[in-house]
């Protein structure tokens, strides 16, 4: 009696635990690690905006303006022409970002490649540094990826493990950055990894944990900004915090397709590559000028946006504006750095614009103002980055304040579901889906879909010469117990497929020699080498046979060699086996 075969063991018993206890003890050291790198990038940072006249704090000090004026202009643009020189070492000539960790997870294809990530955090360095505006946490999150994924591949990990060090990379960033260790975790789960794998879920926690340990008591690393004891707001008010919410998901969506559309106008300019960030940091540098608020990462534009009267709000208005246009420049042009920051500065501006409004409309004191200033916060960021539970979490973990994240709570519920069904999950998966990765349909098919059929070709079939007669045609298949055949001709190219059936059925039809390039062949769809697997299974869809051709274009339609139906069924049955096993924590 015939047996199915043994499943592999669940991978209970005192080895499994002493290897989580490896795996959480890796995720620590990670952790610590990527801390350490993610305290000294920004210290680095906050050096060169001193250094380079950038901060507010420089520039005010600085006694000489007609200096001023011009390193306003200058330290930008040079910056850029460093950039854009730093892109020509990365074979895709674009800085690695957090779009590439998710790719990189998702599909499960690779680690992440050391001397993009290293090149593509100087880069970043650079081009906060010089005053760019892009955001810091983007760099820090690949960065922190980057050395996971080398901690995996230095101990030969596989793609489950290799998966969840780069999980605690990003965790120990974020956790490092916002001093907010729940944070990182579910930033980690939910914009990453996209499950809740018991088994990933310790790990990601040490290092969150020790990533927030020594940012706050070894280094004394400060959060990005404070609020003090708040106000409760009147019921009245979650009215207006979820009409926040509701049009943040716009604002969100302005910022995303100002990102997206100079990418498509500076693919579409004459300018070398290496050229575009130049004179992106020129013309913001030109801007700066007049609203120097743009510069840079914003943080005290962020901080005196949650204060009442700080700005006004035509001000509120303009340097909302403003920012949008530039982080679209900047990032859209080829400079290195990340959406978050940016996004947290302008979704504070946008809320900081509706509370002043609210407050001269209703005449109503401005106590509660930083409520709105932190809504609008999270209703942009939320859809920017595909993570609402994590924009709440860093809103309670840098406050404190239950009554200030249940509003931001309000916020949120309209704005992501707003934002996802007018523009996406996040800008990181729009990016992956003009790339064609499509994450919309969840793991599994983003796997099928960068398998290529190559991976499972055969040259187990029977090919015949157009001019081989049926006769002999028939007896190669039934000696090889194949129904079909593929007809090849002398230079190799594929012409048709014949069925056994219809070779007999011409045989016996036939009152005189017949050929087999004079059977009808059979409608058979072709693949070629490079054709996934999930395509593979829409063409099998309609087919009723055993095979399909695999022909390659750039040899002149040369025939393969044949991905059989079983072949695909079995793919997709392990591909789907071993995710579902990831994810339940025995993978």
């Amino acid at each position: 009696m015939d047996t199915l075969p043994a499943r592999p063991a669940s991978g209970r018993g005192p080895l499994a635990v002493v290897r989580f206890l490896g795996l959480v003890l890796l995720g620590a050291l990670v952790g610590a690690v990527a801390a350490l790198a993610a305290v000294a990038f920004v210290s680095a940072v906050l050096a060169l905006n001193e250094l380079l006249l950038i901060s507010p704090r420089s520039r005010m000090m600085f006694n000489h303006p007609g200096l001023l004026l011009a390193a306003t202009v200058a330290v930008p643009a040079l910056g850029g022409l460093v950039v854009g020189l730093l892109h020509r070492a990365i074979p895709e000539r674009r800085p690695h970002a957090p779009a590439d960790v998710i790719a990189a997870v998702q599909t499960r294809r690779g680690r992440l490649p050391a001397r993009a990530g290293g090149i593509s955090a100087l880069s970043a360095l650079v081009s906060l540094g010089s005053g760019a505006s892009v955001g810091q946490y983007g760099p820090l999150v690949h960065l922190g990826a980057t050395l996971g994924s080398q901690a995996a591949r230095l101990l030969h990990l596989g793609r489950s493990d290799d998966n969840i060090t780069i999980a605690c990379g990003v965790a120990a960033a974020i956790a490092t950055a916002f001093n907010a260790p729940l944070a990182g975790i579910v930033f980690a789960h939910e914009v990453v990894l996209r499950h809740y794998a018991l088994r990933a879920f310790a790990p990601v926690a040490a290092a969150a944990l020790v990533g927030y340990v020594i940012a706050t008591n070894v280094l004394e690393h400060g959060a990005l900004f404070h609020v003090a004891d708040t106000a409760v707001p009147r019921p009245w008010e979650f009215v207006a915090f979820l009409a926040i919410g509701g049009l943040g998901a716009l604002v969100a969506g302005a910022y995303m397709h100002a990102i997206l559309g100079v990418t498509r106008l500076a693919g579409a300019l004459t300018l070398a590559p290496s050229l575009r960030p130049a004179l992106a940091g020129a013309l913001l540098g030109l801007t700066a000028l007049w609203v120097p608020d743009i510069l840079g990462m914003g943080q005290e534009t962020l901080r005196f946006a949650t204060i009442a009267g700080a700005f006004g709000s035509a001000e509120l208005l303009l340097v909302l504006v403003l920012k949008i246009a530039a982080t679209g420049l900047c990032l859209g042009m080829g400079f290195s750095g990340g959406v978050f920051s940016p996004a947290l500065v302008i979704g504070t501006l946008f809320g900081a614009l509706c509370g002043s409004l609210v407050g001269q409309l209703s005449g109503a004191p401005q106590e509660t103002f930083v409520f709105y200033a932190v809504c609008g916060m999270v209703a942009v960021t939320s859809p920017v980055i595909g993570a609402p539970l994590t924009s709440l979490l860093i809103v309670f973990e840098l406050t404190g304040s239950y009554a200030l994240t249940t509003a931001a709570l309000a916020s949120v519920t309209l704005a992501s579901p707003i934002a996802a069904q007018l523009f996406g999950r996040s800008l990181f998966d729009i990016q992956l889906e003009q790339r064609g990765l499509d994450l919309s349909a969840g793991r599994g098919r983003a796997v099928l879909r960068t398998t290529p059929v190559a991976e499972h070709l055969t040259d187990d079939c029977v090919t015949l010469h157009p001019q081989t007669p049926v006769a002999e045609a028939v007896t190669a298949l039934c000696r090889a117990r194949h129904g079909e055949g593929y007809l090849v001709d002398g230079r190799g190219r594929y012409r048709g497929c014949v069925g056994l059936a219809d070779l007999e059925a011409a045989r016996e039809s036939a009152t005189g020699p017949m050929r087999v390039g004079e059977v009808a062949t059979l409608a058979r769809p072709v693949l070629q080498p490079d054709t996934s697997l999930w395509d593979a299974m829409a063409e099998l869809q309609d087919v009723t046979g055993e095979a399909l051709p695999v022909i390659d274009p750039a040899a002149d339609d040369a025939f393969r060699g044949v991905v059989f139906e079983s072949s695909i069924a079995r793919a997709y049955l392990a591909h789907s086996d071993e995710l579902r096993r990831e994810e339940h924590g025995t993978g």
